[in-house]
């Protein structure tokens, strides 16, 4: 059977760059004032955080419906049995929901796993997905099995700098009453299978390196070794994002650390100077 392994621009990774992993990817949307901009095609990360140094609202979407039609057109002329996708997690966008209906009207088998979450999991499990197809010639129900097992260890913790911006943004009231409507502490956010790819709240902080620090100790919890992997995310703040993960790499020396700008359909809401955390286990050894 041949298979098409599909995502988004949730990874931070443009359409060119999943290409060259023989991955397929559809832009997700960015919008403010009458504009309404291709993630990574028409708007760059730089651009999102100008937006926002001018304190300009911004949404985002999920991919064009026409966009999606295209591709899967194209999939099944070129041959393609089936759609195997990995997209932006169905708590933070309609993405998956749009792909399973385009996939019924183009007339092509479809299959997907949620990640509860974007950003670089989503990337790991596309690649891993179709390197367990092609490779090691797993069954789309062995390999759903195990990216489910990834997505089970994977944590994503937030923590926003400027939560104006959560405010101007809207995405301040279905916290406040956990805040109290304070603006002046610093909130510790988490997205994972367990919240059901929605942001909930763990923690409340009055400064930034102590969110640092609660957000390792909650990390402790997990038995993180040399098999996890542990991304720094920033949003325009990389000083901030080595002192964390410095922080991070004296609490688990034995993990693989990286440190990358946080993607633009996470930090279009979160805003500047956020620090995200988001670590997990790795498939095999």
């Amino acid at each position: 059977m041949k298979v098409a392994f599909v995502t988004d621009s949730g990874t931070g990774k443009t359409i060119e760059e999943m290409k060259a992993q023989g991955v397929y990817s559809l832009p997700l949307q960015i919008s403010y004032e009458e504009e309404n901009k291709l993630d990574l095609v028409e708007i760059t990360l730089e651009d999102v955080n100008a937006l926002m140094r001018r304190q300009i609202n911004l949404k985002t979407s999920l991919p064009a419906a026409g966009m999606i039609e295209d591709l899967f057109t194209q999939l099944k002329q070129e041959g393609y049995d089936m759609i195997f996708a990995v997209p932006i997690c169905s708590g933070l966008s309609g993405t998956i929901q749009a792909m399973k209906m385009t996939a019924e009207q183009v007339g092509i088998a479809f299959d997907y796993v949620d990640c509860h979450v974007t950003a670089v999991v989503e990337e790991y499990l596309i690649v891993l997905a179709k390197r367990l197809y092609e490779e090691e010639q797993k069954s789309i129900a062995e390999i759903k099995a195990i990216l489910e097992e990834v997505v089970a260890s994977t944590n994503t913790l937030l923590m926003p700098d400027d939560l104006q911006h959560l405010k101007r943004g809207g995405r301040l009231t279905p916290l406040a009453a956990t805040l109290g409507g304070l603006l002046k502490i610093k909130p510790i956010l988490q997205i994972n299978q367990k919240t059901a790819g929605k942001i909930d709240v763990v923690g409340k902080v009055r400064t930034l390196h102590r969110a640092m620090d609660q957000s390792v100790d909650l990390m402790k919890q997990d038995g993180i070794d040399e098999n996890w992997e542990i991304i720094v995310a920033h949003v325009d703040s990389e000083a901030e994002g080595h002192v964390l993960q410095d922080k991070l790499k004296a609490a688990f020396p034995d993990a693989h650390h990286t440190l990358i700008p946080l993607v633009s359909a996470v930090s279009a809401h979160t805003g500047l100077g956020c620090q995200a955390i988001q670590y997990f286990k790795r498939y095999g050894k």
